[in-house]
C-alpha cells in the first residue's frame, strides 16, 4: 500500500522557507528536520521567486520598487 503524500498548507510553506536562511544549516539537514525531500524544497523556492519575479507592471512589488528609484534618485538629485 502507497504512503501518502502530506499536504502543506501556504502557511507552512513559507515558514519553511523563511527558517531555511536563518537556521543556516544545509539543504539536506534541515529537509530532514522538517520531513520534506529537498527537491520539494527546491520547487517550493522555485516557485515563490519566480512568481515574484513575474509579476506584472501593475503589481504592489513592482510599484514599491519604482517608487523606492525614484526617491533616491531625488535624493541624489540633491
Amino acid at each position: 500500500m502507497r504512503k501518502q503524500r502530506k499536504q502543506y498548507t501556504a502557511d507552512e510553506k513559507v515558514f519553511v522557507l523563511r527558517m531555511h536562511p536563518l537556521d543556516k544549516v544545509p539543504v539536506s539537514e534541515f529537509c530532514d528536520e522538517y520531513g520534506l525531500r529537498p527537491t520539494v524544497f527546491f520547487r517550493w523556492q522555485c516557485l515563490k521567486w519566480g512568481a515574484e519575479a513575474f509579476r506584472g507592471p501593475n503589481g504592489s512589488q513592482t510599484t514599491s520598487l519604482k517608487q523606492q528609484v525614484a526617491q533616491i534618485e531625488e535624493k541624489l538629485a540633491k
